[in-house]
Parts: C-alpha cells; sequence; structure tokens
C-alpha cells in the first residue's frame, strides 16, 4: 500500500435524497485530476449507514468506472457482522476495489479478543487487502493498539486508519508496528502532520474533498522531512481541518462544497444542515483561503 493522502469521500445527494450519480463523477474526476494517493469513499464522511446496499453497489460502480487504475479505491465496508462484513467486502473487490476499509463492528461491542476473530475472518475470506478503521467515537469500541499490533502481522491486512486524535495512542501503534509490513494512518486531519513527523504513513482525510492537493503536498513534504514546509500547511490550514468537523462530520464538508459550487450539500436526515453560526465561519475561512 501507497504512503500518502487518501480522500474520505462524501456522497452527494439530490434534493430528493436520492443518490446524485451526475455529482458523484464531478466529485470524483476533480480527485482524479488532483495528487491525491488514493479515494475512501463510503466511511462516515459517505453517510454509509444511511444508504441501501445497492446504493453502495453502485456508487462503488461509478467510482470505478471513473477513477480505476488512476487512483486507489478503498470502500469501507461499515457493517457490524462478520458474515456480512465478508460478503460486502467480496462485493467491492469484484466491483474494482484495490482495498477495503473495515470500521471495527458497532452496537454489538466486541472483546478485543472477538475483534482480532472478526478481523482475522475478514482478511482470511477477502480477495483484496484489509485496512483496520478505528473510531471509538463512532462505533464505541477500539482497538487497542497491542490488538492492532497482533492484527498488523496477518499478510493480509496492510494498515490501519485511526481516528483517536491523542498522538501517544497513534506513537504506540506505530512503535508496535514498526518491525511489520503494515502502515499507520490518521484519521483526522489536525494530527495528519504530527502522525507523519513521528513515522505515519499519512492520513485518511476529510478535507482531501475541499483541498486535495493540500493535503497531498502536506503529506509528502513530511514523508520527505521536509517538516518546516509541512508545518508551514498544517498551520496554514489548521482552522480548514477543524472546520470540516463542525458540529457532525460531513455536514461542514458538504457546506464547504456548495459555498464552492460543486454540489447542492443535501445531507440524509436524521444529519441536518450546518448551524448558520459555524457557516458564517466557514464560509470566512474558504475566504481566507481563496477557496470560495
Amino acid at each position: 500500500m501507497k504512503k500518502g493522502a487518501y480522500t474520505l469521500l462524501i456522497t452527494p445527494f439530490k434534493k430528493d435524497y436520492s443518490l446524485d450519480e451526475e455529482a458523484l463523477r464531478r466529485l470524483v474526476r476533480i480527485q482524479v485530476r488532483s495528487e491525491i494517493t488514493g479515494i475512501a469513499p463510503l466511511g462516515v464522511t459517505g453517510e454509509n449507514t444511511l444508504m441501501t446496499n445497492d446504493e453502495v453497489r453502485r456508487l462503488v460502480e461509478i467510482i470505478v468506472e471513473e477513477a480505476k487504475g488512476k487512483k486507489d479505491i478503498l470502500p469501507d465496508i461499515c457493517l457490524a457482522g462478520t458474515q456480512e462484513s465478508i460478503d460486502r467486502a467480496k462485493m467491492f473487490a469484484d466491483l474494482g476495489a484495490d482495498y477495503v476499509v473495515a470500521y471495527t463492528p458497532f452496537m454489538v461491542l466486541p472483546t478485543q479478543s472477538g475483534l482480532i476473530k472478526y478481523y482475522e475472518q475478514l482478511a482470511d475470506a477477502c480477495p483484496v487487502p484489509v485496512i483496520l478503521h478505528s473510531s471509538k467515537e463512532r462505533t464505541g469500541v477500539e482497538l487497542a493498539p497491542e490488538t492492532t499490533a497482533a492484527l498488523a502481522k496477518h499478510q493480509n491486512i496492510a494498515a490501519i486508519k485511526d481516528g483517536k486524535k491523542e498522538l501517544d495512542h497513534l506513537a504506540k501503534i506505530i512503535y508496535l508496528t514498526r518491525n511489520d509490513d503494515f502502515l499507520v494512518f490518521t484519521g483526522k486531519d489536525t494530527t495528519a502532520f504530527p502522525t507523519v513527523a513521528f513515522g505515519g504513513a499519512g492520513s485518511f482525510t476529510v478535507s482531501g474533498n475541499v483541498i486535495p492537493d493540500v493535503m497531498v503536498k502536506m503529506i509528502n513534504y513530511a514523508l520527505a522531512g521536509s517538516n518546516a514546509d509541512a508545518n508551514k500547511l498544517h498551520t496554514e490550514y489548521y482552522p480548514l481541518f477543524e472546520a470540516m468537523r463542525f458540529e457532525s462530520n460531513p455536514m461542514a464538508t458538504k457546506k464547504a462544497l456548495e459555498m464552492m459550487g460543486i454540489i447542492n450539500g443535501t445531507l440524509r436526515p436524521p444529519l441536518t444542515e450546518l448551524s448558520e453560526g459555524k457557516t458564517k465561519i466557514l464560509e470566512s475561512i474558504l475566504k481566507d483561503r481563496g477557496l470560495k
């Protein structure tokens, strides 16, 4: 798997909440024209759990049509059951995904040994490499660094996308897996540069929807050891990184893309429009950086 920056792609909807295929193709083409490393749809940013299986399939079909062979494609499974996850992973692979990302099972709250069994069974059955995805604030369960280190030894588990903000947590994963063929990515833009600076592989980025070239440039600077250049971009865009998480992801990201004239910004219920106050702050941040 390549180090770098992977955009956590939003899912555009029409005003009637149906999948906006034309807008999706437009978004994917923007990513393809950019220097971004890959496209990672169907996570929380992509409103996966608010979509039907047929919609999930169609979205991946479109992304593969537009981006296969140009960018790595890494859709998220976002399911809790082992067999259901295996079935969806195989579907993604059959459609042309290069990797599958797998959230920790939610609601059921498995133990760490249960998580190991889940990921090992998934990786054994999956035709393409698996990327672990841990974000306790979303699923209620977290992959402990020691659990991640155990899973890193599986030949079909390539990396982790970890959404925890605490840098000591990320540092421990990097330390424990330092001798394995395994990459550690952060899922937060605010920790992207610091994570790479102490040995991480890059980021899965929400801001990549809005500034893909900036994100990959910052990560590449950090990977090359040009920390001053990476830190300059980190500092310049830090307010935007924070803004992308206003209220509940992907509310701010869709609002930003709407302000930029790329999509209409519709969210599926129970998600709601970004508040007026946060919208004004976001608009100011975009204007200050020449994005609106």
